[in-house]
């Protein structure tokens, strides 16, 4: 049975192939500067996809001034810079995306994002009077002077996002690492404020109590109940010790991972559109594997009690 708890954590080792390290930013919005020497009277370095944002706003004439930049998930794709008048996550927001058209030209359309489906380009609640993009050392720039309707809040959600591709003047999914679930916040936009969305910290969490666990569970107990079982049980004196412990590390470790088997199905449950089909089929593996050591470890200690009762009668 050693050899197949090893076969165990070998797929927990394969779970981490799929985590991929966000990239800090490593610049500051007070050091960027424009083609067109334009003054923004704010800038933000934005909490996630390595984002700033730029802006003036007229509350006398409800004008906003935008300059948001970005590099996009590859090359040929897009970003964007949206706000929400109606709710803090992408559906309901009012976006302007930029990308390369045809013709390999930077453009900036405008669209009602108004499910998770695809988009196309439509009018929005605010008025665009003027918007244009940039592309160069890869990162893009984003431009608009946008009319917001009168009496509107001096705060309001926004939302940001890049994306990887466009085809046929679409802009494709975007991909949902952490940086794409967590590029939502509240915009002050007379005190120069922005702040990150609180539904991403308390996702975050839940995602570090998930990995904890699962790493506690098969990165840890796992393997200790194969150590003993591997070395221990040699000795002669540590019979049935040495059992007993390699049977507790491992149902211990089943337990745990029980627990973050199920905080991974809670945040399925709340990631709506979100699917990581590798990092579920391999946890499928590794939760029905384990189910069916866990149930031989059950019987077998059942019949060893049985038989040490016996020899005391």
């Amino acid at each position: 049975m050693a050899s197949f708890s090893l076969a165990l954590a070998t797929l927990f080792l394969a779970t981490l192939m799929v985590l991929r390290p966000s990239l800090a930013a490593a610049a500051t919005c007070t050091s960027q500067t424009f083609t067109n020497n334009k003054l923004y009277s704010f800038c933000n370095d934005l909490p996630a996809l390595n984002s700033y944002l730029h802006w003036t706003y007229d509350p006398a004439q409800s004008t906003l001034s935008i300059a948001f930049i970005a590099p996009p998930a590859k090359p040929n794709g897009w970003i964007s810079w949206a706000i929400n008048p109606t709710a803090t996550g992408m559906v309901g927001s009012q976006a302007l995306i930029a990308f390369k058209d045809s013709k390999g030209s930077m453009t900036v359309k405008t669209y009602n994002v108004s499910s998770y489906g695809p988009v196309t380009d439509s009018k929005v609640w605010y008025e665009v009077k003027e918007s244009s993009a940039e592309f160069s050392g890869g990162v893009m720039r984003l431009f608009a002077n946008i009319v917001l309707p009168e009496k509107l809040k001096s705060t309001v959600n926004h939302v940001w996002q890049v994306g990887p591709s466009v085809t046929g003047g679409v802009p494709d999914k975007h991909e949902f690492q952490p940086g794409n679930l967590n590029s939502k916040g509240s915009l002050d936009l007379l005190r120069g404020q922005s702040t990150g969305g609180s539904g991403g910290d308390s996702r975050t969490k839940k995602r570090n109590i998930h990995g904890i666990l699962n790493v506690v569970s098969w990165g840890l107990l796992f393997p200790i109940g194969i150590i003993i079982a591997r070395y221990l049980r040699v000795f002669p004196s540590a019979d049935p010790l040495w059992f007993y412990l390699h049977v507790s590390c491992q149902i211990s470790a089943y337990a745990i991972g029980v627990a973050g088997w199920g905080t991974g199905l809670k945040l399925g449950s709340q990631s709506k559109g979100v699917q990581y089909s590798l990092h579920r089929n391999i946890g499928i593996a590794l939760f029905s594997l384990a189910t069916a050591q866990v149930n031989f470890y059950l019987e077998d200690s059942y019949f060893l009690l049985v038989s040490l009762h016996e020899s005391f009668l």
